[in-house]
């Protein structure tokens, strides 16, 4: 079978290697949609601390059973699935406990186990037995189902936040994840949902897609200012920092409103990690800052079904779609800006 290896920083090549045959607890999956995010961008640049190659990387995956292993119930050949990420270990204290997403001991497709910018892919025991396969509705594309992934992340963060009616919200951010969010806090409820971007392109690319109430392109205006003359003086109720950027959580804290919650969604580079926090406005106003990272099998779940619903739509998020063979056009569209959502189509 075709696969994109990666073998380190700056280097993915299409290789042929043996299809894999899975175990008596495992699938194995045609692989029909395999997007792609930031992450992939990342490690492609990079590299990551999680992640030793040569291995098949691609995390947001949705497929075909070609067949089922003997020892796995609740499956069978010809069922469209779409499988998660972030592996939890379903024991520790942490799982036990409802908290899926900083389990511990969590292992992750495409780092650990072989991913999906491959024709065929086994989907281990340990996602079978966290309930990490999910059969995808029928009125659902396999494209669509791929982007299931990163909507149950931001599912996640808005679930912690508990996005409803009343708030305002202001999504920083408008990369793919920042587009996720606006769909999502206006399926929630939120009353308003404002975007604001460094990068006034891929502003207006994303606002003329997920129509915020208003976007701010923050290269030509201050967003301090404009953020309170669209929200009544007192500022967002909500602010979802959807970039990996210090500077976009340092403004979150200063222009949040009284009483108001602050979402780290974008981690920061390891290497810089550390931001100016003024104390004083976190106390004085009752500020809380919120922490966000990953999903859970459940929220996978929640998130293919709101989905289906038609409640979060996510078809026209998908502005590139690439053969296996140019997967390498995917990881550039992201790194460009150019595209909002990139499927690789294996």
């Amino acid at each position: 079978m075709k696969a994109a290896l990666y073998t380190g920083p700056q280097d993915l090549k299409i290789i042929e290697v043996p299809t894999p045959t899975p175990g008596d607890k495992e699938i194995l999956i045609r692989v029909h949609s395999c997007a792609t995010c930031g992450t992939d961008a990342k490690i492609y640049n990079h590299g990551h601390p999680r992640l030793k190659p040569p291995q098949i990387i691609g995390h947001e995956i949705a497929g075909e059973i070609v067949t089922v292993g003997k020892e796995v119930t609740g499956y069978a050949v010809g069922d469209r699935v779409q499988v998660i990420a972030a592996i939890p270990c379903g024991t520790c204290w942490l799982c036990t406990s409802g908290r899926m997403t900083i389990c511990g001991n969590q292992l992750s497709m495409g780092y650990q186990f072989p991913g999906g910018f491959a024709e065929f892919m086994v989907i281990p025991h340990e996602v079978i037995r966290v309930a990490g396969v999910n059969k995808i509705p029928a009125n659902i594309s396999y494209d669509e189902a791929a982007v299931t992934e990163p909507l149950a992340c931001v599912l996640n963060a808005q679930r912690i936040l508990d996005v409803k009616k009343g708030d305002t919200v202001l999504v920083m951010g408008a990369g793919p994840i920042g587009c996720l969010h606006v769909r999502v806090a206006r399926a929630l409820g939120a009353d308003k949902v404002f975007l604001a971007d460094i990068n006034g392109g891929r502003l207006k690319k994303s606002a003329s897609v997920v129509k915020p109430d208003a976007s701010f392109d923050m290269s030509e205006v201050k967003l301090e200012e404009a953020i309170l003359a669209v929200t009544d003086g007192h500022g967002p109720s909500i602010i979802i920092t959807a970039a990996p950027a210090a500077k976009a959580q340092e403004l979150a804290i200063s222009m949040v409103a009284p009483g108001g919650k602050v979402s780290f969604f974008g981690g920061l580079p390891k290497d810089a990690p550390f931001i100016q926090c003024d104390a004083n406005i976190v106390h004085y106003k009752e500020v809380t800052l919120y922490g966000a990272n990953g999903s859970s099998p459940q929220q996978n779940l929640d998130a293919l079904n709101l989905i289906a619903s038609g409640k979060v739509k996510v078809s026209d998020l998908i502005t590139h779609k690439v053969s296996l063979d140019n997967v390498q056009d995917a990881i550039d569209a992201v790194l460009s800006g150019d595209a909002i959502k990139v499927v690789v189509n294996p």
